[in-house]
């Protein structure tokens, strides 16, 4: 069988640059391809790239002739994924008609509705996906049809392993056995329908992160290149290659581009199965058709391919092989799209010798959705006539060849498919592919290499950091600046430390929204193992570090001798820590809380709220002896309280100095106003009266007893540091677990 499709070339230069290429590139390729007759993704791509290249002389946007392209070659390598019986219902929220109850209509009572599937007063279930059966094969298109909302996209999450097993009934198999999680993360890609890109990264650059979380690190970097620009060339990126992608705040590629090269990054390992969530949204007629004759090689070169489209083109219409028609969650045509005609016609409804027959099917789909009786009779129609036909056609003999599972992946990688570090020499199906391309190290120096690569083209966000606490310190030596040891002094210094401890978290909200901007990338790219979720943890970490030691520099440098702290070099090293400490808490803190909160605004909320509640009870506005005992708890939860009492021990540990002597004892009392002379009076009296000499030299307090003051008595100051070392460890920790537990990307 031929299909016509649209092709810059000519047929006789297709065919021969076709095959030229496809020899010259597999002399190259470290697999062993000799026992196929197509190439792989990566040959195909090349191929069709440098072909286009010579035809157009490097136009990005070709003409289209009609050619002939073989697609009814016997493929030696068969896989049919199918589907029964997909069932998937979810609850929602009643409506509840104020009305209703005002007439005085009878509510139903829970029991009765209980009794009525599940269903509750307050919630009804509805129906997304009803017995939806199929099947799909390699070197075919299969292609699911129909309006907003009739189900198209939960089709595709269904059989993408996107729905949890125990709300989706129904069975989906691969060469009739069942498809584990783990296998189909490997063998397969899904492209999501919104594009999410990291915006300061070029297009290159995306594409080649994409390879180097995809394929394996035994594939040299040259090959990687190389299947990268072949992907470029044939999504027509290749004026796009060096521009970034993008945001709203810094221009980039066109929405167009964005979507071809979020369709280049999923599919840059050659996956087996492919699930595309209706891949040529926004783009224009021209692109939106050589995406899917992207999709048709990938297909050719043994891939399954099914995707969701809205209403696709004549000329995309020739290069898919099967349609799924879905209406409000009901099955009304399965079949070739070559059998369109001969179905309505049966029904009763012929299409029009010069009407798309796509549109008229749609339209009549939702015609008889507004009609009393819905789509019922073309549901019902849609059966039998399936019934009819599988009674009068002959059985397919690529069913016949019956290839296991197992036989069917080793003879795939034998080919050079799954380029993600597949070996074809294990027992089981599970076990012929690694859970992840790369080792643990090699994923953590990637993800760290892309979140330096896109940080350091927004020099701006961290300015803005950086001039936030640079200009905080100065405020705070300005106003704090060169204090004394007198009582006055004293106090002075404990609300230094206090504001200052709290400003290093406050300044740390700013790494909330680092993550929430990237959840939507990291949970596309972990459902299919292009790494594991620790390795985005341990980066997160080392990317962040030389940003906290340099802010913590800046602050220490900026205020520990304007002020005038005490302790000298090893004073200043103590305090630099102990900021550093603080910054690495808050950020930690603030990382974990990105795990768990889903909006940014809510975040800020959150983050102002806690942080107040920790300076609160961190010690400074009450001690610790004076906390209630309902919230001595909370006490020791606070993150301020560790540094600020850090602080204090290292500014007051010299049992040497003193802060009150002699007549400074009247300081702030109301004895403060009165004459020198008078309090040296008073003073004598005291000592008269107490039988100890006092004089003006007498040191009253010193470093220790203020700190006996403050109740700062029960850690060390080394202690107190370790502590707040071990929050940031900690909030790691639960950081981690939210992406274990809070990330999971499927519908329920």
């Amino acid at each position: 069988m031929y299909r016509v499709a649209a092709e810059n070339i000519s047929p006789e230069r297709d065919a021969s640059a076709f095959y030229a290429h496809s020899m010259e590139l597999s002399s190259g390729l470290s697999r062993d391809t000799a026992a196929s007759t197509l190439p792989t993704l990566g040959q195909l791509l090349k191929q069709v790239g440098d072909v286009r290249e010579e035809a157009t002389g490097g136009d990005e946007t070709p003409g289209h002739d009609q050619v002939l392209v073989d697609v009814g070659e016997p493929r030696s390598i068969p896989f049919v994924l199918s589907f029964n019986n997909l069932t998937y219902s979810v609850k929602v929220r009643r409506k509840i008609a104020l009305p209703a109850i005002m007439r005085g209509q009878r509510r139903p009572s829970p029991t009765e509705v209980d009794s009525l599937d599940g269903e509750s007063f307050s919630t009804k279930t509805k129906t997304l996906l009803n017995d939806i059966s199929g099947e799909a094969r390699d070197g075919e298109i299969l292609a699911v049809l129909g309006a907003s909302g009739s189900g198209k996209s939960t089709l595709i999450d269904a059989l993408a392993n996107r729905i949890v097993k125990e709300s989706l009934k129904g069975t989906v198999t691969l060469n009739g056995e069942v498809l584990e999680s783990r296998m189909q993360k490997v063998i397969s890609a899904y492209v999501m329908q919104d594009d999410l890109l990291f915006p300061m990264l070029t297009v290159e650059e995306t594409l080649m992160f994409a390879a180097e979380f995809r394929l394996p690190r035994t594939l040299s970097k040259s090959k990687k290149k190389m299947r990268v620009q072949a992907l470029i060339d044939q999504l027509g990126l290749r004026n796009a290659a060096k521009t970034v992608i993008g945001d709203e705040g810094h221009r980039g590629v066109s929405g167009g581009e964005r979507r071809r090269v979020s369709i280049g990054i999923d599919i840059i390992h050659d996956p087996i199965i492919l699930f595309l969530d209706e891949p040529t949204s926004g783009l224009d007629s021209t692109s939106a058709f050589m995406v899917v004759k992207v999709l048709r090689r990938i297909a050719q070169t043994g891939s399954i391919v099914m995707m969701s489209i809205h209403q696709p083109s004549y000329r995309i219409m020739g290069l898919l092989d099967r349609l799924i028609f879905l209406s409000r969650g009901h099955t009304v045509y399965s079949g070739s799209p070559t059998n369109l005609p001969l179905f309505f016609s049966d029904f009763g409804h012929p299409i029009p010798e010069n009407e798309d027959k796509t549109e008229f099917a749609l339209d009549l789909i939702r015609g008889l959705e507004g009609s009393p009786g819905g789509t019922k009779s073309l549901v019902e129609f849609n059966k039998s006539w399936q019934i009819m036909k599988k009674h009068t056609n002959n059985a397919d003999p690529v069913d016949q060849q019956g290839l296991s599972l197992k036989e069917a992946i080793s003879a795939s990688i034998s080919r050079g498919k799954l380029v993600s570090g597949a070996t074809n020499n294990n027992a089981s199906p599970s076990s012929m592919v690694p859970t992840f391309a790369n080792p643990f190290w090699k994923e953590i120096a990637v993800l760290s290499k892309r979140s330096i690569t896109n940080s350091r083209r927004m020099p701006e966000l961290f300015g803005i950091r950086l001039g936030a606490v640079l200009v905080t310190g100065f405020i705070l030596a300005t106003m704090f600046w060169k204090l004394d040891n007198s009582p006055k002094g004293a106090q002075e210094r404990l609300g230094f430390f206090a504001f200052a401890m709290s400003t290093t978290f406050y300044t740390c909200a700013d790494a909330l929204p680092v993550f929430l901007q990237e959840r939507y990338i990291f949970m596309r790219e972990t459902a299919h193992n292009a790494y594991r979720r620790s390795s985005y943890c341990l980066s997160n970490v080392f990317v962040a570090l030389p940003g906290l030691i340099f802010l913590s520099l800046a602050f220490s440098a900026t205020t520990f001798w304007a002020v005038g702290l005490d302790g000298g070099f090893t004073g200043f090293l103590f305090y630099f820590l102990i900021i550093f400490a603080s910054f690495w808490a808050g950020s930690s803190f603030v990382t974990f809380l990105s795990g768990v909160v889903p909006h940014v605004m809510l975040g800020y909320t959150i983050v102002v709220a806690i942080l107040a509640y920790f300076l609160l009870l961190s010690g400074f506005f009450i001690t610790r002896d004076r906390i209630p005992s309902y919230w001595i708890w909370f006490h020791y939860m606070s993150l301020v309280k560790y540094p600020y009492e850090a602080v204090l021990q290292n500014e007051f540990q010299d049992p040497t100095k003193c802060f009150v002597r002699g007549v400074q004892i009247f300081d702030n009392t109301p004895l403060g106003a009165v004459s020198t002379s008078l309090k040296e009076k008073l003073l004598e009296n005291m000592s008269n009266t107490l039988g100890v000499t006092i004089t003006n030299s007498t040191c009253l307090t010193t470093g220790s007893d203020i700190l006996q003051q403050q109740a700062v008595t029960d850690l060390s100051k080394w202690n107190c540091l370790w502590v707040t070392v071990a929050w940031g460890f900690f909030f790691r920790i639960l950081f981690y677990f939210s992406l274990l537990l809070g990330s999971k990307n499927k519908r329920r």
